[in-house]
């Protein structure tokens, strides 16, 4: 497992902390990138390409798409082969994401078999995408502060951004009758999962 952070604001020293909370869900390296638009977090466990070529937060060839990424796509030498011409620089089904998405945009999705969840700024465009594998295998939380949006692969991290830990009831009553908290709600008022075979589009500003 790796770890992903993110927020739609400048802000390092937030997403440090947050990467900080998620540490011990990649042990073999940590990042961030930065924009006026979004800043994202990255803890790396190291299993396909063990290079520093497939650390994240990871740019596209022409620096125009950034992704923190945490999965694993079992068909990603495939899409590599039919992504042939792309200027690959690492072995990772990582960037193997971005060259999905700079060809076919957010249809990429239809084409991946595997578990994931990742944040992708397209500077091109814009705008930040968010998405969740279909069975909803890897965690993706988040919660939206006046209009600025916060998201981790654990509800520890977003503690980091102030939101409030008011106890959803309705979600514990559930918990309790079921075991399980039913998505999108999690035990807190204002943090939700993201749903299984979803993204979401968010635009600079």
């Amino acid at each position: 497992m790796c770890g992903i952070n993110g927020v739609t604001r400048r802000d390092r020293e937030l997403v440090g902390r947050m990467n900080a909370a998620t540490a011990h869900r990649g042990p073999d390296g940590v990042g961030v990138y930065e924009n006026e638009h979004v800043t994202f977090g990255h803890n790396r466990l190291a299993i396909i390409d063990l290079s520093p070529q497939g650390a994240q937060p990871m740019k596209n060839a022409d620096g125009s798409l950034v992704i923190t990424y945490n999965g694993e796509l079992y068909n990603y030498r495939e899409l590599r082969r039919t992504l042939a011409g792309y200027p690959f620089k690492s072995e990772s089904d990582t960037e193997v994401i971005l060259a999905a998405y700079a060809r076919w945009g957010i249809d990429c999705l239809k084409r991946f078999n595997g578990m994931f969840a990742f944040a992708l700024w397209d500077a091109k465009r814009g705008e930040m995408v968010l998405a969740r594998d279909p069975m909803g295998i890897k965690p993706l939380y988040y919660t939206v502060q006046d209009g600025t949006v916060f998201f981790s692969s654990e509800i520890k991290a977003l503690l980091e951004t102030g939101v409030s830990r008011a106890m959803n009831r309705e979600a514990f009553a559930r918990y309790m009758r079921m075991t399980d908290v039913i998505g999108p709600d999690t035990l807190l008022r204002e943090v939700k999962k993201f749903p299984p075979a979803h993204y979401a589009i968010v635009k600079a500003g």
